[in-house]
């Protein structure tokens, strides 16, 4: 199959698994079923995903994609922390709070195995954690901003950006932010992080 072909066919195919994951849950949610939903062959989603969870962490990692891309670009250039963080906060705040991470996130809190909440956090924050670190050991090392401990500096910038802004998403509490919103909220979180950093 050409390439061009296979990755319409993959889109189609996970956008058949959020369809039927909001419809019934991970735990409801089978390999069959999405085929189904996507008009593709059972044998097909195995040959291509391996297995459910397979499927679920193609899900997790290509929504962090473009979080994730733009963090290594980033660091591949002289560019300065600070700026860095700055186009970086509204672009997660994006991610976390789309209706994708969100159906996610819900069916993560109702599968009582925990396999997609493993499989969230190995593709989602374990991916992008030690990208954000570099960002925050290279805004020490520019003097801007001054920690002991990365993970806690890190820790710190995420519940500035973040708060409870996708847990509210999540529980249908909160519309999806605009991106005025995500853009001030990311300002806000630099600011206020530098404050406390100095």
């Amino acid at each position: 199959m050409r390439e061009e072909k296979r990755s319409l066919r993959q889109q189609q195919i996970e956008d058949a698994a959020y369809a039927v994951l909001e419809a019934k849950g991970y735990g409801g949610t089978s390999m069959l079923g999405i085929a189904k939903q996507a008009r593709a062959s059972n044998e097909t989603l195995y040959n291509w995903y391996g297995d459910k969870q397979g499927l679920f962490q193609a899900l997790v990692t290509r929504n962090a994609e473009v979080v994730k891309e733009h963090l290594e670009t980033e660091l591949e250039t002289d560019h300065q922390a600070i700026p860095i963080l700055g186009t970086l906060g509204p672009k997660l705040l994006n991610l976390l709070t789309g209706d994708r991470a969100v159906a996610l996130n819900r069916a993560a809190a109702a599968d009582s195995s925990g396999e997609l909440g493993a499989t969230l956090s190995k593709a989602g924050r374990e991916a992008v954690f030690p990208l954000l670190e570099r960002v925050l050991l290279r805004a020490r090392d520019e003097g801007v901003l001054n920690f002991e401990d990365t993970g806690e500096a890190v820790a710190l910038y995420l519940d500035l950006l973040i708060g409870d802004q996708q847990i509210r998403r999540v529980i249908g509490r909160l519309p999806q932010p605009s991106d005025t919103f995500c853009q001030e909220r990311s300002e806000r979180a630099v600011r206020l992080l530098r404050q406390i950093l100095r």
